[in-house]
């Protein structure tokens, strides 16, 4: 009977952090909302569903390297914004510039953000908490002293098609992006890189000794998220328009569905697939909300809670009970 009790024990803790938890979860919540409203698989609006949240399902990729390879980035809703903002003032002052250089203008400067907090995580040793910190108070700041808190330029039509246009007449853009950046975060984090930063997560210093070249990999997850974040704000900006506002609550909303997704704080333990399944899981807790009528202040009050019982659930020792199932008659407990 003892021998059956103990991997009982670990098999509940490998169920929540390799992400089984938050499948059932948007199970859950895909059916209450075709519940709470008959015509929300109607494929007009399901499509629709899934281009509102995969601004956040990128965010939530990008996030997840990070956070897999023991650091945190705050920074990714203020490069958002940012993003939205450029991209409205380079418009401005060049009307006819083609949206894929535009679009690439704001990749690289996401890659550069990152590439920033990274290099100064790494080689400064400044806790990631406070570099990305300081990264977003900087962005804002710049967003609203160039615009003066009110954005000046508009989008054309040919930029905003990735996050409000379709393809094939049906098929949102934003939805294929999605997609397409799911699957080459899959495709990465099964190559020796995503090992790498799974290894870096787990142990830094066994890392180290193994060869793992740890500064170059956290970089390279900063700038990769970085490259996220502005590929989220040429859809949020194809969708909402221009805003000094669009990107936040990003930051926090991103990492809220990551560790919904069973990913450890700290590194080392979690899937990518999970975190994603975790933005859609937030986005559909969103989304019924809204239809029971319940009001949108709630959401950070929400998130919070998810953070706190989310961490609880993986930090807790499910081992422990059965370990004192298996003491010998008489043996006293420390």
């Amino acid at each position: 009977m003892t021998t059956v009790q103990a991997p009982a024990g670990r098999r509940v803790l490998r169920a929540l952090t390799t992400g089984t938890p938050v499948y059932v979860l948007l199970a859950v919540l895909l059916a209450a909302l075709a519940l709470t409203d008959p015509g929300f698989y109607e494929p007009d609006r399901f499509l629709a569903f899934i281009k509102r949240a995969a601004p956040l399902v990128i965010l939530a990729a990008g996030q997840y390297l990070v956070i897999v390879c023991g650091e945190f980035d705050l920074s990714v809703g203020a490069i958002v914004t940012a993003g939205v903002v450029v991209a409205a003032e380079l418009y401005g002052s060049f009307p006819g510039a083609p949206w894929p250089l535009v679009t690439a203008v704001l990749l690289l400067a996401g890659a550069l953000a990152g590439l920033v907090s990274g290099l100064i995580t790494t080689l400064l040793r400044v806790p990631s908490f406070i570099t990305t910190l300081g990264m977003m108070l900087i962005l804002e700041g710049a967003v609203f002293f160039w615009t003066g808190g009110s954005p000046h330029g508009a989008l054309p039509t040919a930029f905003r098609r990735l996050g409000r246009g379709t393809a094939f007449g049906w098929l949102p853009w934003a939805v294929l992006v999605c997609v397409v950046a799911g699957l080459l975060a899959v495709r990465l984090m099964r190559s020796d890189f995503g090992r790498t930063l799974l290894a870096t997560g787990d142990s830094e210093r066994a890392a180290a000794l193994a060869g793992v070249r740890v500064a170059r990999a956290r970089t390279i997850a900063f700038i990769l998220s970085g490259v996220a974040a502005a590929l989220a704000a040429v859809l949020v900006g194809g969708f909402s328009g221009v805003s000094a506002q669009a990107g936040r609550g990003y930051e926090f909303e991103a990492i809220t569905a990551v560790v919904l997704g069973g990913v450890v704080l700290g590194g080392g333990r979690g899937s990518v697939v999970a975190a994603m399944a975790g933005a859609f899981s937030l986005q559909a807790l969103f989304t019924l909300l809204n239809l029971q009528g319940v009001s949108g202040a709630l959401e950070s009050t929400v998130q919070g809670v998810i953070v706190i019982a989310a961490v609880a659930l993986g930090a807790a020792d499910w081992s422990r009970p059965r370990r004192r199932g298996t003491e010998p008659p008489g043996a006293k407990t420390p």
